[in-house]
């Protein structure tokens, strides 16, 4: 019975172990540019569609409305919604909004730009 169980053993193939080739491939990263972020924030007056840099909150600092020329690119928010490029315009130190309605007496107004 002893040799029956070392003939077994003996009898059994190792498993064939290969390591597979990867092919080797150089890859390059570039670093993004520095990109400046500016804010503007206003609250809505009820009444108006044209907010100046002196409409900003001032406890947020000196509020700033950049040249569209001299940005990369900009967002407008009214109450948190995305607002389409068609319906405001900005100028340096303006935002004029396009629409019919304006936004109600206390909605935050916040314009973003980038600069890359």
């Amino acid at each position: 019975m002893k040799n029956e169980k070392n003939t077994c053993k003996n009898n059994l193939t190792k498993p064939l172990l290969t390591i597979p080739m990867i092919p080797s491939k150089e890859v390059r990263y570039r670093l993004p540019k520095k990109v400046e972020v500016f804010e503007y924030y206003t609250i809505s007056n009820g009444h108006c569609r044209i907010y100046k840099e002196e409409d900003g909150i001032k406890e947020l600092g000196k509020q700033v409305i950049l040249d569209p020329c001299k940005v990369s690119y900009m967002n407008l928010f009214i109450n948190g919604v995305l607002q389409p490029k068609e319906n405001y315009e900005v100028q340096s130190g303006v935002i004029m909004l396009k629409t019919e309605d304006v936004p109600t007496k206390g909605t935050p107004v916040i314009l973003q730009m980038f600069k890359v």
